[in-house]
């Protein structure tokens, strides 16, 4: 017997985040720092609820605007890169790679347990992040999330997480 799978998306103009990072790359190289206006989509796939739903959309979208929120205006730091050490310096994070050393308020940085700032972990995070809200909050656990970021017109990453 033929079934339906439904998808829900959610990507509205203020599901973005503008801030700073910088990433390393080829183990010897590291960008100069620069930032994005991060854009954000995500989906649901699953079936449908005794509402006719596959999930709320506002519920969805007040998660995902949360989480973007925490991001905007903020230098993303990642705490597991094996390049970039982040070292406590009272008010601020001294941040280093090899001889190259930066110093950030703490208040204007968001510490991101990945090892590389790229929008592929990013996209990531999100959607780790929304599995944790989807539980702390008693939502159902979706069959499939999609979580898209896009750094820049035309360039995005995009990860799927299958439950």
């Amino acid at each position: 017997m033929p079934t339906s799978m439904y998808t829900v998306r959610v990507t509205k103009d203020y599901l973005m985040f503008c801030s700073g990072h910088f990433i390393t790359y080829d183990g010897d190289h590291c960008e100069r720092i620069h930032g994005h206006n991060y854009r954000v989509a995500v989906e649901v796939d699953g079936d449908l609820d005794e509402n006719h739903y596959v999930f709320d959309f506002l519920a969805l979208r007040d998660l995902t605007r949360a989480i973007t929120d925490e991001l905007d205006h903020r230098m993303l730091l990642p705490t597991t890169s094996p390049l970039i050490h982040l070292e406590d310096d009272g008010a601020n994070w001294r941040v280093t790679y090899k001889e190259r050393y930066w110093s950030f308020p703490k208040d204007e940085c968001v510490l991101l347990p990945i090892p590389n700032t790229t929008s592929e972990l990013l996209a990531d995070y999100i959607c780790a992040r929304l599995r944790e809200d989807f539980s702390s909050k008693h939502l159902p656990t979706p069959r499939v999330l999609r979580v898209e970021v896009e750094e820049c017109s035309g360039q995005s990453a995009r990860v799927e997480w299958r439950g």
